[in-house]
């Protein structure tokens, strides 16, 4: 066979396959468009139950509209993930549709690390500061810090504190609340509650004293100074002779 023959019949079977190929893909991509979402599938993976199927659903309906009968490449992906995201305890969410008409949504809920709450208002806050609304759904058992809490946020807010001053009280009840950790403290303090200006009072689970210990800042030298007083000055009075063991302050400890 000449070469120039051979050439015209590999460029036709060239030609052949391209357009092959092509109708392929736009029959594919026309039966995908004749495709329509059926259901909808939540899986929450965290075994808190701040946030239920029926929630993420009511939610996306809410913000989204009904999926269910819409063609899948209608189905703006991102915009349904925001919407979820919005959800008080969802740290994170992801949607994906699969061929057989089914929108899935996997939530990441937060962790919560301690509960604050001041008179009938209050807010859980993870390890890293983020705030997020109590959930009717659930109620998580963590450490609950009461009282005069210095940090404005409104009902249902979401987000680290506002201010930078805010944030740094809410990262030194963190960095207390890791310090008692698996010691003696974490079962001897029963109640942590915030006075004036962000002060903590310690009250332990046995004794009437309680411990004014401050802002949560140099957490191990004012639980050393509490040491020092349930070794050298309690043992020497009476039970019940001091009623307030102030421990704020470098070097002393002050006892009334």
């Amino acid at each position: 066979m000449k070469k120039g023959v051979r050439n015209i019949l590999y460029l036709a079977l060239l030609v052949v396959l391209m357009v092959g190929f092509g109708s392929i893909v736009v029959l594919s991509r026309a039966g995908r468009d004749s495709k329509k979402c059926h259901s909808v599938l939540v899986n929450i993976a965290e075994p808190y139950r701040f946030v239920t199927e029926e929630d993420v659903v009511n939610r996306l309906k809410k913000g989204y509209g009904d999926c269910i009968g819409k063609h899948l490449d209608s189905l703006q992906l991102h915009r349904i993930e925001e919407i979820i995201d919005g959800e008080g305890a969802v740290k994170k969410s992801q949607a994906y549709i699969t061929e057989d008409g089914v929108l899935h949504i996997s939530v990441t809920q937060r962790e919560p690390f301690v509960r604050f709450q001041d008179s009938d208002f209050g807010f859980y806050v993870d390890h890293e500061g983020y705030i997020f609304p109590l959930q009717k759904n659930y109620t998580s058992h963590v450490i609950v810090v009461d009282g005069r809490v210095p940090v404005n946020v409104p009902v249902g807010y979401k987000g680290l504190a506002p201010r930078k001053d805010e944030q740094a009280w809410v990262s030194g009840m963190i960095s207390m609340l890791d310090f008692m950790h698996g010691t003696i403290w974490e079962k001897n303090i029963v109640q942590i509650h915030v006075e004036e200006g962000g002060q903590l009072c310690l009250v332990p689970r046995e004794g009437k004293e309680k411990f004014i210990f401050g802002k949560p800042v140099e957490v191990k030298e004012k639980f050393d100074r509490i040491e020092r007083y349930y070794g050298f000055i309690k043992p020497s009075v009476e039970e019940g002779h001091y009623s307030r063991v102030d421990v704020r302050y470098d070097g002393q400890i002050v006892c009334k």
